[in-house]
């Protein structure tokens, strides 16, 4: 039976309601923002309460939460979207929405800079982030409202500016690179050229960056995935050649409510 609802409408619940199996999400923003340090947990707090089921809602995907371990003024998030015409309609329903409204000065006293922001897409049909829980069902994979308790895994997200095309780049990449790596990566992104449809928030226009991330049970079993892959001075060496500047290496801590986690 076709629905009557606007396509809009389809395409928010689309969103929001992932089927089984799926990845998420053909639009990502890897969001890092630089706070007070002795804020960011104030943060965290109003982020997990207030801005996680208010912001689904709408059509967006929460994926991650963290505390970024080597920069203690730096909170790291990630948000996903259908597509840009759901992105901008989301953000704007949000952004003038009642929520934000009455909890948006008191995340913006926390914060510095909001204006490091990689808009992304998946490299492939299979490197989007994956959907957690049984079925994708994310409301259950979710901790709920409140919880405290914080996971033990961290979350490792490497940015790699490049110097020539990106495609190119994630072709050797998963040729060369990732099988020295050892890890199976939850998901591999690359810029997305799409025009920025919310201006109200900016993104890195001068990006051209292929993105990394991958999980670890804990802070020992990344350490010891670095050391491995520092001892592969050729092969990192041939890495850097096609880079425009050093990677960007986040160590990341999940919130929490962090959906990955």
């Amino acid at each position: 039976m076709t629905s009557d609802r606007p396509k809009a409408d389809r395409e928010v619940q689309a969103a929001a309601s992932p089927a089984r199996g799926s990845l998420c999400c053909p639009i990502v923003e890897l969001r890092q923002y630089t706070v007070y340090p002795e804020r960011r947990d104030d943060l965290i707090t109003i982020f997990d309460r207030e801005f996680v089921e208010s912001q689904e809602v709408l059509g967006m995907r929460l994926i991650g939460q963290f505390r970024d371990l080597d920069a203690p003024n730096r909170f790291v998030w990630i948000r996903g979207f259908a597509d840009m015409a759901t992105r901008h309609e989301a953000l704007t329903a949000f952004y003038s929405g009642p929520v934000w409204k009455r909890h948006g000065a008191a995340a913006n006293a926390t914060m510095i800079d909001v204006d490091d922001v990689h808009l992304l897409h998946p490299v492939d049909a299979g490197s989007g982030f994956p959907f957690p829980g049984v079925g994708g069902d994310v409301a259950a994979a979710r901790p709920p409202a409140g919880a405290t308790l914080t996971p033990s895994s961290l979350v490792s997200v490497v940015v790699y500016p490049v110097a020539g095309d990106v495609r190119e780049f994630g072709r050797f990449f998963a040729a060369e690179i990732e099988p020295a790596l050892g890890v199976t990566p939850l998901a591999r992104l690359e810029t997305d050229r799409s025009p920025n449809t919310f201006p109200g928030l900016p993104v890195r226009e001068d990006a051209n960056a292929f993105v990394w991330a991958a999980r670890f049970d804990d802070a020992a079993a990344q350490a010891e995935h670095t050391a491995a892959w520092e001892s592969r001075t050729a092969l990192r060496a041939e890495l850097d050649r096609r880079l425009s500047a050093p990677p960007v290496a986040l160590r990341l801590a999940p919130t929490a409510r962090s959906l990955l986690r």
